[in-house]
């Protein structure tokens, strides 16, 4: 498995659309801030509207994507002539809808959240930007275009096994989300999940394969056959953080499904994500994720 896949699924996100949204004329949806472990995303499949955004404003077109990691509050909202529409919600038959009253539809926007794994899932989208936007664009990405035509179908037609459709559907694009090459991103937004540089990609693949290994900079820079000055240069551009930040965060990320497993104690999970001691272990924890790990594993279990 590519090391994508392996962080995704160390995530164990769940998706799922909120609410499909057949829209018209001057709108305005208020978006709070999500809980921890919550990750709103909104897929345009027609028209265009904007997303107002900690002072930025974003412009969607059909086929785009935008993706909150933290769960960051925001707003959709289409600035045309006229008075606002009125909008009115109504039952779907996979998830509600909210349509504008006496107006044909302009806008087909799908609005949905990945609930991901405590520990593991809220740092790794703790380490991308506060907003992805990403531009397949109507015509530019065939995946993108198969998977929203299945995703409208399912809404429009419901029946069993549609939510389990709908989310392995959201979890795919997910997935193309995070890894979509630069061109098709805004500068300021583009995560390290997508490089493809040798350098990040080399310590991906080498922490998730072993992660207790005594790992360091002249071991990473000889597998990727750079030298030393050069491959911290390229992964501190690609990722804007340090090697040994970089490290302990898959670490914990591993640590925490391991924890999560409940099959190893403490001390076990220390040793496999290469701690010498459980207390460095702990301090470690303690930091990336606000508890000890005794208690994310206790808590992991109480949640089974």
């Amino acid at each position: 498995m590519d090391p994508l896949s392996r962080l995704v699924g160390l995530a164990r996100p769940e998706g799922t659309v909120d609410v499909r949204c057949l829209l018209a004329g001057r709108f305005a949806l208020d978006n709070p801030a999500r809980r921890p472990g919550e990750v709103p995303f909104h897929l345009l499949l027609e028209g265009r509207c904007a997303v107002e955004f900690a002072g930025r404003t974003i412009a969607l077109r059909a086929g785009d994507v935008l993706l909150f990691p933290r769960g960051a509050a925001h707003r959709l909202f289409a600035d045309r002539d006229g008075e606002p529409v009125e909008i009115v919600e109504e039952p779907g038959a996979a998830f509600p809808v909210r349509r504008s009253r006496a107006a044909r539809p302009e806008v087909d926007l799908f609005c949905g959240c990945y609930h991901v794994a405590p520990g593991a899932g809220d740092l790794l989208f703790r380490t991308l930007p506060e907003v992805l936007h990403v531009s397949f664009g109507a015509d530019g990405h065939e995946p993108v275009r198969m998977l929203s035509a299945l995703l409208r179908r399912e809404a429009d037609a419901g029946g069993p096994g549609g939510a389990a459709i709908v989310s392995s559907l959201c979890n795919a694009l997910l997935a193309m989300v995070l890894r979509v090459s630069p061109e098709r991103r805004l500068p300021e937004d583009v995560p390290w999940t997508a490089a493809t540089d040798e350098a990040v990609l080399c310590v991906i693949d080498a922490v998730l394969s072993e992660p207790g290994r005594a790992w360091n900079i002249t071991s990473f820079a000889a597998r990727a056959a750079m030298s030393r000055a050069t491959f911290i240069r390229h992964f501190t551009r690609a990722t804007g953080v340090t090697v040994g930040q970089f490290v302990t965060r898959l670490r914990m990320m591993i640590a925490a499904d391991l924890l999560a497993d409940g099959r190893r104690s403490v001390s076990a999970v220390a040793d496999a994500v290469g701690y010498c001691s459980a207390s460095a272990f702990g301090r470690a924890f303690r930091a990336a994720t606000s508890t000890s790990p005794a208690r994310f594993r206790a808590a992991a279990q109480d949640g089974r």
